[in-house]
C-alpha cells in the first residue's frame, strides 16, 4: 500500500477466543464463573489479610501482594472479553488498547518479581531462621514491594510505548481475546524491528533474572527438604511446596513459549489458550494453593536440620 493511500486505525476488533456464534455463551458462563473466583480467592485474601494480626508476616504480606495484581491482571483482561462474548460489535479504541496492553505488561512483571521475592522467603526462612526476621523485615519487604512496582510500571510504560510507536494502518482485525504486543505487531503496516526486539529483551531479560532467583530458592529448598531425616516429614514438605512449584512452573513456561519465540514461529491460535493460563487460570489458583501451604510452612521448617 503506498504511504499516501495509508489510514491510521483509530480502533482495533479483537477476535476473541473463537468466532464460533454457538460457542459465545457458553464462553462466557465458563469464564464469567473463573473471573468470579479469581475476584472472590483474591480479595479474600487481601481483606483477610488486612485485618487478622496473625497474618502480618514477609510471607503473607507478598502473598497479598500477589493477590492484588492477580485481581488488577485478571480486571485488566477479563471485563472486555465477558463484554465481547454478548456482542457483535468487538471494537476497542486505540487508546483504551494501549492502555490494556501496559496495565496487562505492568501486573505480568509485577507477578513474576512478586514470585522471585516469595521463593527468595522461603529461601531466608529456611537456611537463616535466626537471621530472617532481620533479613526480611518489614521495611525490606515494603521497599522491595515498592521497586516491584515501579520497575514493572516503566517496564509497562517503555514497552507500549514502543509497540504503539509504529503505524496502524487498514487492517485492525486482532487475532486474540485482548491486546497483546505479538499480535498487535503483526498488524504493522511499518517497520517493527525495534519494538520486537525491545519486547525480546525486555521479556528476555526480567524472566532471566527472576527465574535465577526462584530457581536458586527453590533448588536449596528441595535440597534441604532431602535432608530431613523422617520420610513423614519429607513427605509433608514436598505436599506443601509441590502445589507452588507446580503454578510457577504453568506461568513461568506458558510466558517463556509466549515472549521468547521468534515472531515466525508464533501461531496465535496458540497463544491465545496459553494466555488463558496466565491471565485467568493461575489468578484464580493462586489462592487455594498458596493459603494452605502457608500454614503448614512452620512446620516444614521446624523438620529441616540446620
Amino acid at each position: 500500500m503506498a504511504p499516501g493511500n495509508r489510514t491510521q486505525v483509530t480502533e482495533f476488533i479483537l477476535m476473541g477466543i473463537s468466532d464460533l456464534a454457538e460457542l459465545q455463551i457458553p464462553l462466557f458462563c465458563v469464564f464469567l464463573v473463573i473471573y468470579g473466583q479469581v475476584i472472590t480467592g483474591n480479595l479474600g485474601i487481601v481483606i483477610l489479610n488486612s485485618v487478622d494480626s496473625q497474618l502480618q508476616t514477609p510471607m503473607y504480606f507478598f502473598l497479598k501482594h500477589l493477590a492484588i495484581i492477580n485481581l488488577g491482571n485478571s480486571s485488566v483482561i477479563a471485563p472486555k472479553m465477558l463484554v465481547n462474548f454478548l456482542v457483535t460489535k468487538k471494537t476497542i479504541s486505540y487508546y483504551a488498547c494501549a492502555a490494556q496492553l501496559g496495565g496487562f505488561i505492568a501486573f505480568v512483571v509485577a507477578e513474576i518479581f512478586v514470585l522471585a521475592a516469595m521463593a527468595y522467603d522461603r529461601y531466608v526462612a529456611i537456611y537463616s531462621p535466626l537471621l530472617y526476621r532481620v533479613v526480611v523485615s518489614p521495611r525490606i519487604c515494603l521497599l522491595l514491594a515498592a521497586l516491584i512496582y515501579i520497575y514493572s510500571l516503566t517496564t509497562a510504560l517503555m514497552v507500549s510505548s514502543c509497540v504503539f510507536s509504529v503505524s496502524y494502518c487498514s487492517y485492525n482485525t486482532i487475532n486474540h481475546f485482548y491486546c497483546d504486543n505479538v499480535p498487535l505487531l503483526a498488524l504493522s503496516c511499518s517497520d517493527t524491528y525495534i519494538p520486537e526486539t525491545a519486547v525480546f529483551t525486555f521479556s528476555g531479560t526480567n524472566l532471566f533474572f527472576s527465574m535465577i532467583i526462584v530457581l536458586t530458592s527453590y533448588f536449596n529448598i528441595i535440597l534441604a527438604i532431602l535432608r530431613i531425616r523422617s520420610s513423614e516429614g519429607r513427605q509433608k514438605a514436598f505436599s506443601t511446596c509441590a502445589s507452588c512449584m507446580i503454578a510457577v512452573t504453568v506461568f513461568y513456561g506458558t510466558l517463556l513459549f509466549m515472549y521468547l519465540q521468534p515472531r515466525t514461529n508464533h501461531s496465535l491460535d496458540t497463544d491465545k489458550m496459553a494466555s488463558v493460563f496466565y491471565t485467568l487460570v493461575i489468578p484464580m489458583l493462586n489462592p487455594p494453593h498458596l493459603q494452605p501451604e502457608e500454614q503448614g510452612r512452620e512446620g516444614c521448617i521446624e523438620e529441616i536440620p540446620g
